[in-house]
């Protein structure tokens, strides 16, 4: 790499060697894992230091669009303009390295065909996203003119998001709000960060409530101002309050009622079997989308839409409230 790049992204730099190729394109083939820095795999934000060598195996990426897939919706509305749907935990939103099957973009295609295209031949009415093991509502857009008054209202933070978390340990105050810039994690290539000093990290806010506390743990109900990916996972960490089961940014991954059951109980109230008691409650992190409110892109009406709990997470809250009543 020419000394006179160091601090160039990956991309812009990639963007400027292959004048004839898109900078989109270019970001394909990152993502895929055509483009290696000192023999590793980097995002296209990667930001170069001198002596980096930079190896391309192929810029050239086709971009198709996800397989239908003949997969259960659930649809919590649907008209001539959106869809929405409640999606489940460990469903991807869109085809991307290591999940081009089973994607809410690819249910999407068998179950309604023609989407709007301004998201990419990959990402067909994917108006936002969700995480895969985040559950809730998500919206997607029928048609380009809806999609576009869609983003419109996202970026313009017209769009009201409230998520449910259970978090591990109890926080002080009743309500408060995190502000804090998000960007790439300097080394953890899956995780975001908390990035004050970097000037491409992005402003991020959460408001949080705390909704029921527990001996250990708490419900909160969570309202990200910004869409950064991973906030409010990102942002509740910070707190040390990490969302339980959050493998990325928690403590542990998996939780069962066995460890819930106070020692001094053990054996007495406990359910049928210590096996079943053993059995994993939760083995994804406790986030779930609950509620949106947006303005309906063709009649400009507000509208509210409500996923219920998981049941995981009520099987969770159930044990809790059985066990760790504060």
């Amino acid at each position: 790499m020419p000394p006179d790049r160091a601090g160039y992204r990956l991309d812009v730099f990639l963007a400027e060697q292959f004048p004839a190729v898109s900078r989109a394109t270019v970001r394909r083939a990152i993502d895929a894992g055509h483009v290696r820095v000192d023999d590793h795999e980097a995002k296209p934000s990667h930001r170069l230091e001198n002596g980096h060598l930079v190896c391309v195996r192929q810029l050239d990426v086709p971009r198709e669009g996800p397989e239908p897939q003949e997969i259960a919706l659930d649809i919590v509305h649907e008209d001539e303009s959106i869809i929405v749907v409640n999606k489940p935990a460990g469903m991807v939103v869109h085809p991307a390295k290591g999940h081009w099957k089973g994607t809410l973009a690819s249910a999407l295609a068998h179950h309604f065909g023609q989407l709007s295209t301004r998201g990419g031949a990959t990402r067909p009415g994917i108006v936002h996203r969700l995480d895969r093991d985040t559950t809730g509502v998500i919206v997607v857009a029928k048609n380009n003119e809806a999609h576009d008054i869609l983003a419109a209202q996202f970026k313009s933070r017209v769009v009201k998001k409230e998520y449910l978390a259970i978090v591990v340990g109890v926080p002080e105050l009743d309500r408060d709000q995190i502000d804090e810039p998000i960007g790439d994690h300097p080394t953890h290539r899956e995780k975001k960060a908390i990035r004050r000093q970097d000037p491409a990290a992005r402003p991020a806010t959460t408001e949080y409530e705390v909704l029921e506390r527990f001996q250990g743990f708490a419900l909160l109900r969570a309202l990200p101002k910004t869409g950064r990916t991973h906030q409010i996972r990102l942002h509740l960490a910070h707190i040390r309050h990490p969302i339980l089961c959050d493998r990325l940014y928690g403590g542990r991954a998996i939780l069962t009622e066995l460890e819930l059951i106070p020692r001094g109980q053990l054996g007495q109230d406990t359910p049928a079997s210590q096996e079943a008691a053993g059995r994993a409650l939760l083995d994804r992190h406790a986030l779930h989308a609950h509620r949106l409110r947006l303005r309906h892109p063709m009649t400009d009406l507000e509208m509210e839409f409500v996923a219920p709990l998981p049941a995981d997470v009520e099987a969770t809250l159930a044990a809790l409230r059985r066990w760790r009543c504060r």
